[in-house]
């Protein structure tokens, strides 16, 4: 057995031909869908980034317990369970979160992994001379301005990199048994960057304005001409990716590899372009622009190709699909549930699925409706870990200080937990920057969801719902009680 997980972050799913867009240029992802099985109600969990990828490693959800952070050594790690029954295991990416203080524990699972640098903010190339700025850069952090000068042609963009590596994987091991390559690349997010015009060309871009590739994370207030640019870059990158994934799918046809080798095309989350008349993702409500995510499974075990999935499902379930691919059965901590009946047969696996921030909603749906719960009163969330990593920092000596060791939860393999105060109105972690008001959304009458309304009836529903999958998660008392769900236990 063999799979490949080829990953792209912020992955729009209504910006691809596969799921109906009919305005991007992305040809290979509608090739792709001919190739595998499409699942169509698909939602993240756990959110944004490494969030997102600890639930892919370890089939449960992050987002009720702590923030951003690393692996803990509690975890049940899918490739560490690979690894210990024979299946050699390969991590390839250009996602700089995975080196930084709050994604440290991440690459070290794998037996092997490589680093492609340059995406971002990530700090690369030195530079002591302050470099000269756009005279409007939002989130342009002076590590990106540098970056990009080292940045000349198409194949030094880390993108190119990325494939190049996962190609030389897959030529070295591709007559080899029993691996597992966690390809990974960090486009289309954020900056919209690409140094080849061609793919620019797909759009007719007549923008005058000043460089506008990098979205702050807050309200639009750009004119029009500058938000239609900013969407275009974004396509722009995405054909990119587009013509990457081409590459790759020539590979997979010209050395047989369908017969014997799995492969999962996902991503951890999308991101809002102007929608909602907001920028970027984790400072807003989790509208299904972000939450709502594309996935592709080819099974060889079940060759089934060209057809499309409606069952409700998340990454959870990519995690716990994985393992039972290799004949490894989940651990009782893993809360994912196995894919391939929903592969053979559209098997219905949830009832409802959660997804949200750590201190910001917790969101339910069933697929057909969206209920986002908000805080009621004083937002009290706390980040219960043995590894106190922000983002980019570690916790510091004032956080510390209020540090408490608790006992753990029935996922905790009775270890003792710091538990420490979560700042959510602080920007050390992703958090919520703005009021978050109680909201419900029906799909099938607002799929864009721009009329929220309330309904005793339906949130009735809903809130039970919640209610029981926090408790299946050992969720800490204080989420019950910040979301006003005390009285209904």
């Amino acid at each position: 057995m063999k799979a490949i997980m080829l990953m792209f972050d912020t992955l729009n799913l209504r910006m691809l031909s596969s799921y109906g867009c009919e305005w991007t240029h992305t040809p290979n992802f509608k090739r792709l869908a001919e190739h595998t099985v499409v699942f169509d109600n698909c939602y993240a969990g756990s959110l944004p980034c490494m969030p997102a990828r600890r639930e892919l490693q370890t089939g449960r959800y992050n987002f009720l317990h702590c923030s951003w952070g690393p692996m803990q050594p509690y975890d049940d790690s899918i490739p560490e369970m690979l690894r210990g029954k024979g299946v050699y295991t390969h991590l390839i990416s250009d996602h700089q979160h995975y080196w930084e203080d709050g994604g440290a524990t991440y690459h070290h699972r794998f037996d092997s992994w490589e680093y492609v640098r340059g995406q971002e903010a990530d700090r690369w190339k030195g530079q002591v001379k302050e470099p000269e700025y756009p005279p409007h850069y939002g989130r342009m952090w002076r590590h990106d301005v540098v970056n990009r000068t080292y940045i000349k042609k198409e194949e030094d963009q880390p993108l190119s990199q990325v494939f190049k590596l996962g190609f030389e994987f897959l030529e070295k091991n591709k007559n080899e048994d029993n691996w597992f390559l966690h390809w990974e690349c960090f486009d289309p997010h954020e900056p919209f960057f690409v140094v080849n015009d061609k793919y620019k060309e797909y759009y007719d871009d007549d923008y005058k304005g000043i460089q506008f590739d990098w979205p702050d994370y807050q309200e639009v207030t750009e004119p029009d001409d500058a938000v239609l640019h900013c969407r275009k870059m974004y396509a722009s990158l995405l054909s990119m990716c587009d013509e990457y994934l081409g590459k790759f799918l020539d590979w997979m046809d010209d050395n047989d590899m369908w017969k014997d080798t799995a492969v999962i095309v996902n991503t951890d989350h999308g991101f809002l372009l102007g929608e909602h008349d907001l920028w970027g993702k984790s400072a807003h409500p989790w509208y299904n622009e972000m939450a709502h995510i594309p996935l592709f499974i080819w099974d060889p075990a079940n060759p089934i190709k060209g057809e499309r999935r409606e069952a409700l499902l998340q990454n959870i379930d990519v995690a716990v699909t994985l393992l039972k691919m290799f004949g490894i059965e989940p651990t009782p901590d893993m809360k994912g549930k196995d894919l391939r009946g929903v592969i053979k047969n559209d098997e219905k696996i949830h009832d409802y699925v959660l997804f949200g921030l750590h201190g910001g909603h917790v969101n339910i749906t069933d697929g057909k409706y969206v209920y986002m719960r908000a805080p009621e009163g004083e937002n009290t969330v706390y980040n219960y870990t043995l590894m106190p990593m922000h983002m980019r920092t570690m916790y510091s000596p004032d956080e510390m200080k209020n540090a408490e060791l608790v006992p753990g939860f029935s996922f905790t393999k009775g270890v003792p937990l710091l538990k420490i105060p979560s700042c959510v109105d602080k920007t050390g972690d992703t958090a919520p920057k703005h009021s978050l008001k109680t909201m419900l959304f029906d799909l099938e009458k607002d799929p864009e969801q721009k009329h929220p309304y309330r309904d005793e009836k339906e949130e009735e529903r809903f809130i039970k719902a919640m209610i029981r999958i926090m408790k299946e998660n050992d969720a800490p008392k204080e989420q019950y009680e910040r979301l006003g769900l005390v009285d209904y236990q």
